[in-house]
């Protein structure tokens, strides 16, 4: 090769397209909506686009063969986003407020499971151990994605009911959907004896959640101690970079996650807790905007290549599989959250909205990465490309729906 000829690679063409398609997502929408909508389905549409015409582009990185990048890429995404969504909430009120999280949490998402195992298991022969999976990866609303129907960020109000009750159950419900995927793991293992069910319940259940509430309030309480309180003449919060909540945010999930806990858990609590100690500052702002630019970038790249992933998938997919995956969307999440809100405070509309807008994304990847890396199950195809699947159809559906429908509903003033 001669000094003036170039050689070619496929990531130097990867780069190129991605950044292309990140471009085109945010600004062609401009060119067609008065109002775009959220842009996560025009990112995995173009992800899809390059996978068409450049076949093979995406292969390196296919879900059944290179997991691990999945799991790793959605896991920092997610627990950014936890704890910036802890750091959202002005007001946490009382138990009456927190009434619709508690149904949504303690009834809505074990119907969810119970209901796409089923499914899973039923309409689509899965394994057991597959099914179980299915449901525990699907049944999780999504922090990441959610952004438009949650409360605004700090210091902005945005705090009606609906908004607060879609934040904390996508808040938390991503860190109380692992019991299942252990429960899944287990199961594959063939390890759910009567010693083994003592073991999820005891360690899987008590003691990981337990971990992760206690030492995620531990550690938001001595973050905020730290940035507000000591030493004397503090200038980190009047002139820390925003990249604190960054290391915050590692900290926690890390020791969290040493100590056999649930970090998810954590870090959306220490978020909450850090908030309280000094909640009215104005340096919750600046490390809300890091966080929210850090989501912002690493969430389009993710839904590019995801979307890049699904041409490859498609010939896993059938008639049941698209059952299963708008039957979530449209039926299992809607009347699982209807009866997850009985009795709460919130109006008929409100429930409604609520139980409507369970947001599919970025934590399903994840757990579906951390399964995958654990233990080879045989459904492997098929729910890399039902989860996929399921996850565009969400995109899309609320995408396009759910910002205007929260906003009409609790009578905001459009943007």
């Amino acid at each position: 090769m001669s000094a003036f000829e170039f050689d070619f690679a496929s990531h130097q063409l990867l780069l190129m397209v991605i950044g292309a398609a990140l471009l085109l997502s945010y600004w062609l929408p401009q060119l067609v909506f008065r109002r775009p909508p959220s842009a996560s389905a025009a990112l995995m549409i173009f992800g899809m686009g390059v996978a068409v015409l450049f076949p093979g582009l995406f292969s390196p990185l296919a879900p059944q063969s290179a997991p691990a990048f999945w799991e790793v890429s959605a896991e920092i995404v997610v627990i950014v986003v936890l704890f910036s969504t802890g750091l959202r909430i002005d007001d946490l009120g009382g138990l009456r407020l927190w009434h619709p999280t508690i149904g949504l949490l303690a009834v809505t998402m074990p119907l969810t499971i119970g209901a796409v195992t089923l499914l899973g298991w039923g309409l689509v022969g899965m394994t057991v151990p597959g099914a179980i999976l299915l449901g525990a990866v699907l049944a999780p609303t999504d922090p990441v994605l959610a952004g438009d129907v949650q409360v605004g960020p700090p210091l902005e109000g945005r705090e009606h009911p609906v908004r607060f009750s879609l934040t904390t159950e996508a808040g938390l419900n991503d860190g109380l959907a692992f019991p299942f995927v252990y429960l899944a793991l287990h199961a594959a293992a063939g390890s759910l004896g009567v010693a083994g069910w003592a073991e999820w319940v005891v360690w899987d259940v008590l003691y990981r959640i337990g971990v992760g509430a206690a030492l995620g309030a531990g550690i938001g309480w001595l973050l905020g101690q730290a940035l507000f309180v000591y030493p004397a003449g503090n200038t980190l919060a009047r002139s820390g970079p925003g990249v604190l909540a960054l290391a915050g945010v590692l900290f926690c999930y890390g020791l969290v996650e040493l100590a056999e806990g649930y970090g998810f858990v954590a870090v959306f609590i220490a978020g909450m807790t850090m908030r309280r100690v000094e909640a009215g500052h104005s340096y919750h702002q600046r490390l809300h905007a890091f966080s929210d630019a850090l989501e912002t970038a690493m969430t389009a790249i993710l839904l590019v290549l995801l979307g890049g992933m699904l041409p490859a998938l498609w010939p896993y997919l059938d008639g049941r599989h698209a059952v299963i995956g708008f039957g979530l969307i449209l039926v299992v999440r809607p009347m699982a959250g209807l009866l997850g809100l009985l009795g709460t405070a919130l109006n008929l509309r409100e429930r409604a909205v609520v139980a409507c807008y369970g947001v599919r994304g970025i934590g399903s990847i994840y757990y579906l990465g951390y399964a995958a890396t654990h233990v080879t199950f045989i459904d492997r195809n098929e729910l890399w490309a039902l989860v996929s699947f399921t996850i565009f159809a969400s995109t899309f559906i609320h995408g396009l729906t759910a910002a205007e429908s929260v906003r009409l509903l609790v009578r905001e003033p459009r943007e």
